[in-house]
């Protein structure tokens, strides 16, 4: 799990559930829960942008490496 969430994800997935469950037994079923829930699911999408974000990134900077070490045996090699 700690390969796909930062500790900050973990800690407010668990926050966010926590209070989602609170409210769900002190509102009860009622239309406040649609407010809650909508509080979930935006929790939940920022973590999956997070991630996402992060996958991206982690690619671009392999990219990066790679174009850096080709440029760098170019060098070596017109010196030689």
């Amino acid at each position: 799990m700690k390969k796909y969430l930062s500790a900050a994800d973990t800690t407010i997935i668990v926050i966010t559930f926590l209070l989602f469950t609170i409210a769900l037994f002190s509102k009860g079923l009622t239309h406040d829960l649609l407010l809650e829930t909508g509080v979930l699911l935006v929790s939940i999408k920022i973590i999956m942008m997070s991630y996402k974000i992060m996958t991206s990134s982690n690619a671009i900077m392999k990219e990066l490496h790679e174009i850096k070490q080709t440029l760098n045996s170019g060098k070596k090699e017109s010196k030689s």
